[in-house]
């Protein structure tokens, strides 16, 4: 009998485990989006700073990597709310035996990633 709780707890502890190293994962992926977010913004920014100092106006007048820049930022905000009520949704599901498995959020950013990298590719090829 002892046998038997120590493995259900071991198994349990495991299951725990792996939930917070997948939330973890999201964190660090959501981390990278607000990091690459922050990046375009600056650059943009550079970008304008270059022109005025060169009195060029090779830049267009309207640009949209600050718009990118902070859809990329608020995209990473998102997931990590999302990421968090995925973990505690599943910790509940964890303690209560009752684990059904969901790929939303895996389905949500797959689809706003392929959306972005598609809008992405028609703005690079506007500007060929």
């Amino acid at each position: 009998m002892t046998d038997s709780k120590e493995k259900n707890s071991f198994e349990k502890s495991r299951e725990h485990l792996a939930n917070e190293r997948t939330f973890l994962a999201w964190i660090r992926t959501s981390i990278a989006l607000m990091g690459f977010g922050f990046v375009i913004e600056k650059f943009a920014l550079f970008l304008k700073e270059i022109s005025l100092v060169l009195e060029s106006n090779a830049l267009p007048a309207k640009g949209y990597s600050s718009m990118i820049g902070v859809f990329m930022v608020a995209l990473g905000l998102i997931i990590a709310i999302l990421a968090f009520l995925q973990y505690k949704r599943i910790e509940k599901q964890l303690n209560n035996n009752t684990y059904f498995s969901s790929s939303l959020l895996s389905l949500l950013l797959t689809v706003i990633i392929l959306i972005g990298g598609v809008l992405l590719i028609f703005y690079l090829l506007a500007n060929i």
